[in-house]
């Protein structure tokens, strides 16, 4: 599967030369007529291209000269928009005219019908506002030693290795930490409790099969093991639940907020929202870390210049210290590596929005029910926002540059803005600086690398990197 080619025009993707174009920038948006897009298939729109090549689909879109571009993807009509500012007024101005895409429900809701990912209205209100104490600075911070010596720990078992498959340790060494640091439970010897099951859970959404686009009762092999993966999953989170409550102890930590919450009618959570809660945090927490530590260390082994100027500055910053949580505001390199790594390969490539009501971006008329589509695949690799886009270059972020505020968003905005973003940040920071500090990364797997559209903008193949001891 292609990562970052343009799509070569197929039969059923031919451009529109009927609709209306913009020139892209700020300044020239008044359009008239229907945005342009791919010319479909009678029936089946553009769901072929799509399912050839996910990400050249995306890529194709944002050939077009417009901000705004349609397409119909299984039956559902879609506009993908791409100016910051549009994307801004959709998560932050205007947030109130979308919700959450239906396809996102219809999805989603097979493996977790609620929680704070889905939750809509008063309900996802509350929710978020009990759970925001969980992921304030001040206790994040208080996590920071947890997350170096587990990291450390790692890199003691990579003594007198030669190649590691670094996808697969960032996998485990993300779950380890966030299982430990917010739910109070060591994990280590039995990761496959959750990872494998989260691994078979987001496969199922890999945009490139026919499977994400099918409901879970049909009974196709991957939906198979889709379902005994979610039983899996179901019976580790019933124990960790059953173990907490049988407890003497009271953490203070996610799960207990979870468990303990009262609102102000006096009602809690639901074992179903725990749980629904617990997997999006499972799942979605880890993996997207994983994935960042796993592309920042692939790129750091593949441009070796690059590396060597963050182990200068945690040589001079840190010396043999381990990294805290105060010293990272001292590491800026380290800081632009990790935010390089989230442009080029954002973990949560694209957000879906549906409008409630009749809207107008990029001077087009967006009929409500409309799903609308925010790539940061796309935006983050837009040339008028970054030189050389598709280059890895963390020293970009530190010129001061007149870039508009969402042309970079890789925990989305507005309200429903990623809740994990400081935890997320500050571990991979703190993870990626233990590890730096002890080894070279050198190449394994090279560019480019393959990618699949699946929960999460995954590589196709595991990432390999050779180290050697510092």
């Amino acid at each position: 599967m292609a990562s970052s080619s343009p799509a070569d025009a197929d039969a059923d993707s031919e451009p529109d030369v009927d609709g209306g174009v913009t020139t892209g920038g700020a300044e020239s948006r008044p359009v008239a007529g229907s945005p342009p897009g791919p010319r479909g298939l009678p029936l089946v729109g553009n769901t072929l291209a799509f399912l050839r090549d996910p990400l050249g689909f995306y890529d194709e879109l944002a050939a077009y000269d417009s901000d705004v571009v349609a397409y119909n993807v299984a039956g559902d009509d879609g506009y993908m928009v791409r100016h910051p500012e549009d994307i801004q007024r959709v998560l932050v101005t205007d947030a109130s005219d979308f919700c959450r895409a239906q396809i996102t429900q219809d999805s989603l809701g097979q493996v977790a019908d609620g929680g704070l990912f889905l939750d809509e209205g008063d309900a996802w209100q509350r929710e978020r506002t009990a759970l925001q104490p969980a992921f304030y600075r001040d206790r994040i911070e208080t996590y920071a030693e947890m997350m170096v010596r587990y990291a450390s720990e790692r890199a003691d078992e990579w003594g007198g290795r030669e190649r590691v498959v670094v996808s697969d340790e960032m996998r485990t060494l993300t779950l380890e930490i966030l299982t430990k640091t917010l739910l109070d439970v060591d994990i280590r010897g039995r990761e496959s409790d959750i990872g494998d099951a989260a691994e078979a859970i987001t496969a199922n959404f890999d945009a490139g099969t026919v499977s994400a686009f099918l409901p879970l009762w049909v009974p196709t092999p991957q939906n198979r093991r889709t379902k005994r993966a979610l039983a899996e999953f179901d019976d580790t989170i019933e124990d960790l639940v059953a173990q907490r409550r049988a407890g003497d102890d009271d953490p203070d930590d996610l799960l207990s907020i979870l468990l303990d919450v009262e609102f102000e009618d006096g009602a809690g959570l639901s074992e179903q929202d725990v749980r629904d809660n617990l997997f999006t945090f499972l799942v979605a927490g880890h993996e997207t870390t994983a994935l960042t530590l796993s592309y920042a260390i692939f790129l750091l082994a593949n441009h070796p210049e690059r590396q060597a100027k963050l182990h200068a500055e945690l040589d001079e910053v840190l010396g043999a210290e381990p990294p805290t949580a105060t010293s990272l505001f001292e590491l800026d390199y380290l800081g632009n590596v990790v935010d390089e790594a989230l442009r080029l390969y954002p973990p949560a490539y694209t957000i879906f929005r549906e409008s409630t009501s009749d809207v107008t971006l990029g001077g087009y008329d967006i009929p409500e029910g409309s799903i609308v589509t925010l790539p940061q695949w796309v935006v983050h690799r837009d040339e008028r926002w970054f030189d050389v886009p598709d280059e890895f270059r963390p020293e970009r972020w530190d010129a001061e540059r007149d870039r508009p505020e969402y042309a970079y968003f890789p925990f989305g905005g507005g309200p429903r803005h990623c809740i994990g973003m400081r935890f997320a940040l500050m571990e991979a920071k703190l993870v990626l600086a233990t590890l730096a500090q002890r080894v070279n990364f050198e190449p394994g797997t090279q560019p480019p690398i393959d990618l699949s559209m699946r929960l999460t903008l995954q590589p196709s193949d595991p990432i390999t990197v050779d180290l050697t001891e510092r």
